[in-house]
């Protein structure tokens, strides 16, 4: 499935995407990019614990460390 981007930097999110996730107008998305350059688009829920839940299976945990050590290197 494809999308395009529009002047105002506007996407459609595709019907079946939508339905199979249950994404309606309010549903706030995510964008996160990965190390690779790949980019994750990723619901997020209205319930802040509901959210949290979960995060740290990813390599939240690294990736975290990994800005970290990035920025400190920026700085100085």
């Amino acid at each position: 499935m494809r999308s395009t981007i529009t002047a105002r930097g506007q996407t459609v999110v595709p019907a079946p995407i939508r339905e199979r996730f249950q994404l309606g107008p309010s549903t706030r998305l995510e964008w996160i990019v990965e190390g690779d350059g790949t980019i994750r688009v990723v619901p997020v829920a209205l319930d802040p614990i509901t959210a949290f839940r979960g995060s740290g299976a990813g390599g939240a945990t690294t990736r975290l460390l990994a800005d970290r050590r990035h920025d400190r290197q920026q700085e100085g």
